[in-house]
């Protein structure tokens, strides 16, 4: 393996520090690397992989202002290339305005999700709550050639370089960028269209919006959604001709929130509702169907069916639960443990000519950020491929392959002291079915004080890994990740090397 450290930052973070999203599994990085030729430490990388993962991390550099909360981390863009039968990594920090103005004042300036808007050190700042930091720390996509990394709760979008993670400026869209609302986490990209489909929301009325941005990276298409006030969606989904939102019933405190204090109640005598409308339809053109109270973090995928729009996706079974039991950090992000949240892989049908929703549970076990074969996003489509997580932590312990058909499912563990992150689904060179192809994932190995990318074959999940790179540097745990194959990639075939194919 041909190691070179390309950059490091100071980090302000005590030395003494007990918090346990900042130290353990989810010591943040400070030291940026190139690595060529990985080398593999069990299996061979398979030939017919190719295409990059791509994965998003959270890494302070600075103490919070008072109470940290994992999602505020600097975001850290991990890259693992693949061609050929070699294997390269890259990780770069997302260099956002916040992460410079912070690096320059060798302090934090802005609060966390976990703290008062009051203590912003600076009036300017960013997200639905306002005078927030933009980490551009949670989720990354890949729209036209280049990577997107967008921020919890709506602000930038970073274009970074898919080869090199080198941060390449702020999405602009040409001008028609929804500056003052900004992006929500987790717009999707329709690899049939080329479309890029995304929401934002804030305290103003009308309280979220939804648009469209086309092939050419215009935004062709934005409309008003309205709220009865401030809400807190995460995710959407779409099928091939609507668009799927959401007004779950955990959202601010009103009257708290007349006080700018921003803390979250779940109010399990409102209905969950869901908003469908044309891709490119009105607000007029919003239809809302109700269903069970509950709040969701991730969705699956959505299709059409006859009459019918159906929708997976993770429902919490205790969107808020209790304080109770476990050490103060447990009780404290409580809020992030998929046992204590009990969510759980679920579908609603809503019926577009009667109204009617239809909704079951379709797997007993606890899993989340599931993920599919983006060839089948907004279709029919048979497996999920979810994480499970450690009891009371918000750490990834294993993998579970959901056959949405029969029911069954096959899982793997880590073990003991391994905790992996969201895995992507690679189609292999050539694929013939919809899990011909590979698992993607990349772990941090407490044992070995070492993190690997894992790769699985995607049909025999339960077999373990097929091959284990191991890359130059404990990574931090963490959330989102996506895979772009070859074939959307710029330059890709081209290049002597896919590490060669740097800058756009």
């Amino acid at each position: 393996m041909d190691v070179e450290i390309v950059g490091k930052f100071l980090s302000t973070l005590p030395e003494d520090d007990d918090h346990p999203y900042r130290t353990g599994p989810w010591r943040p990085q400070t030291t940026e690397w190139d690595a060529d030729d990985l080398v593999a430490v069990e299996g061979e990388i398979p030939r017919d992989l190719d295409g990059v993962y791509l994965r998003n991390t959270e890494n302070p550099l600075h103490p919070a202002l008072k109470t940290y909360h994992p999602f505020d981390g600097d975001g850290m863009v991990h890259v693992v290339g693949f061609r050929d039968g070699k294997a390269f990594y890259r990780n770069r920090f997302i260099r956002t305005d916040g992460f410079a103005a912070e690096n320059d004042a060798g302090e934090p300036l802005w609060p966390g999700l976990a703290e008062p808007v009051q203590l912003a050190k600076r009036e300017q700042g960013w997200g639905a709550r306002t005078r927030m930091k933009d980490a551009s720390s949670t989720d990354v996509i890949v729209h036209r050639g280049v990577a997107l990394t967008s921020f919890y709760q709506c602000g930038d979008l970073y274009r970074v370089d898919p080869y090199s993670a080198n941060t390449l400026g702020k999405e602009s869209w040409n001008g028609g960028f929804p500056i003052d609302w900004g992006v929500s986490a987790h717009p999707k990209v329709d690899n049939k269209t080329g479309e890029l489909l995304f929401f934002n929301y804030s305290k103003q009325d009308p309280y979220m919006h939804y648009g469209v941005v086309d092939d050419s990276n215009e935004l062709v298409h934005y409309v008003d959604i309205p709220l009865p006030g401030p809400r807190l969606p995460h995710d959407m989904a779409f099928t091939e001709n609507y668009v799927i939102l959401n007004d779950f019933p955990l959202f601010w405190d009103p009257k708290l929130l007349e006080h700018d204090v921003h803390l979250p109640r779940f109010y399990p005598d409102i209905p969950s509702r869901f908003a469908i409308l044309p891709r490119r339809g009105t607000t007029d053109d919003i239809r809302w169907f109700e269903a069970d109270p509950t709040f969701v973090l991730h969705f699956v995928n959505a299709y059409e069916d006859g009459d019918e729009i159906v929708l997976d996706g993770f429902f919490e079974g205790d969107p808020q639960p209790l304080d109770t039991g476990g050490t103060k950090w447990e009780k404290l992000f409580r809020f992030l443990a998929l046992d204590r949240l009990q969510s759980r892989l679920h579908r609603w049908r809503f019926n577009l000519v009667t109204g009617a929703v239809k909704e079951e549970q379709l797997s007993d076990s606890i899993t989340e950020f599931g993920t599919i074969n983006p060839e089948y996003a907004a279709g029919g489509y048979r497996y999920t491929y979810a994480a499970t997580g450690k009891p009371g932590w918000f750490l990834f312990d294993g993998l579970v392959k959901h056959d949405m058909l029969s029911g069954e499912q096959q899982g793997f563990s880590f073990g003991e002291g391994v905790y992996g992150s969201e895995t992507a689904m690679a189609p292999r060179l050539g694929a013939t079915g919809e899990d011909d192809g590979y698992l993607v994932t990349l772990t941090t190995d407490m044992n070995a004080d070492a993190s690997y990318c894992v790769i699985f074959d995607a049909a025999r999940l339960a077999d373990g890994p097929v091959c284990k790179l191991q890359l130059p540097e404990r990574i931090s745990s963490g959330t989102h990740s996506t895979w772009a194959p070859g074939s959307e990639l710029r330059r890709w075939d081209t290049a002597d090397s896919p590490a060669d194919a740097v800058g756009l």
